[in-house]
Order: structure tokens, then sequence, then C-alpha cells
């Protein structure tokens, strides 16, 4: 059982002031944020909504049973926040969980990484190793899929406990950075 979580939603930008509250995850973050876009504008919100669309069926074919944070991608609707997501695969019944993001470091940059939750008392205490160990095994999968681990960053592994939700998983989670 596999939560996928296609990180911002489209209409985030038209619900700022629902996206800009602020909740503590471990940290004081707010709900969400918009994320990034290409150059020529397509938005981070529909290339992660395509790539986990796309990983769901995939995964169900070969057997997994996918639930995903958010179902729809409009401008009509927004969220969840990062909280919410973070707890969405443990309330699911999940095993592990996998947030897609699309990165918005310089254009010199190219390339994947993977972010683990930092052990965190109380937060990510019981889930950090084995995130650590499903990020390496993501690396290794997405490098041998022929993807390009990031040019940007020292190490395709990031290991952060400022990321809400990373904070919030009760199973292990891991956020991809597909692409920059």
């Amino acid at each position: 059982k596999i939560a996928l979580d296609p990180g911002h939603n489209l209409g985030n930008s038209l619900h700022l002031a629902a996206i800009n509250q602020t909740s503590w995850v471990g940290l004081a973050k707010t709900c969400n944020t918009s994320g990034t876009a290409t150059n020529a504008g397509y938005p981070e919100a529909s290339f992660t909504f395509d790539v986990v669309a796309r990983l769901r069926r995939l995964l169900v074919a070969h057997g997994a049973t996918v639930y995903v944070t958010r179902d729809r991608n409009t401008m009509s609707t927004y969220g969840p926040c990062v909280g919410a997501r973070g707890s969405f695969a443990a309330q699911e019944g999940a095993d592990l969980m996998v947030s897609v993001h699309g990165d918005g470091a310089p254009s010199s940059g190219r390339g994947f990484h993977v972010i683990a939750p930092a052990y965190y008392k109380g937060y990510t205490d019981d889930i950090s190793t084995e995130s650590r160990s499903l990020a390496w095994r993501m690396i290794s999968g997405l490098t041998a899929g022929g993807l390009q681990p990031t040019t940007y960053l020292s190490s395709p592994l990031s290991v952060r406990k400022d990321v809400g939700t990373l904070n919030m998983s009760d199973v292990p989670t891991v956020m991809v950075e597909t692409l920059n």
C-alpha cells in the first residue's frame, strides 16, 4: 500500500489566504505554496499531478494499492496543507509515502534529488532510518531508470527536518524533487 502526494495544487495561487495560514509541523510552516513553473509557464502542480497519475497506473498494474493526497488539479481547489499531506499515508494504512515535486533551483542545474526526514524526536524518530533507506532505494531506482542525479547539490540525498510533510508522516516517507 503506497501513498503518493503530487505536491502543490494548481489552485493554490488563487487561495492565498488559505494557503498562507500557518500551523505547527515541528516548526511553523504555511499550509502550502504555489510551487514553481518552467520559464514557459508550465506549473509544477500540473507536472507532478501528471507524474503521480502515471505512477499510480503503473503501481496498480503491478498489484499495489495506491492512495493519493489529492485527486484533482484545478484552479478551484487548493491544498491539502503540509500537515494533512504528511499524516495522510498513516490515515490510509499505507506502508510508505512518496511526495513528488519539481525543483525550482537555478536554471544552470539539472537532475533529481530525494529528501528524507532527519531524526526529529517526537516527529520522525520512528521513521527516519527507514525513510533514509527508502530514499537510497529511490535514488538507485531513478538512476537505474536513466534519470540524472542532481548537478547543483553535493549529493542526491538531502536529509532535512524543516519539511512539514515529512515531519508529520508516521510511515517511511520521502520527497522526490524529480527535476530542475
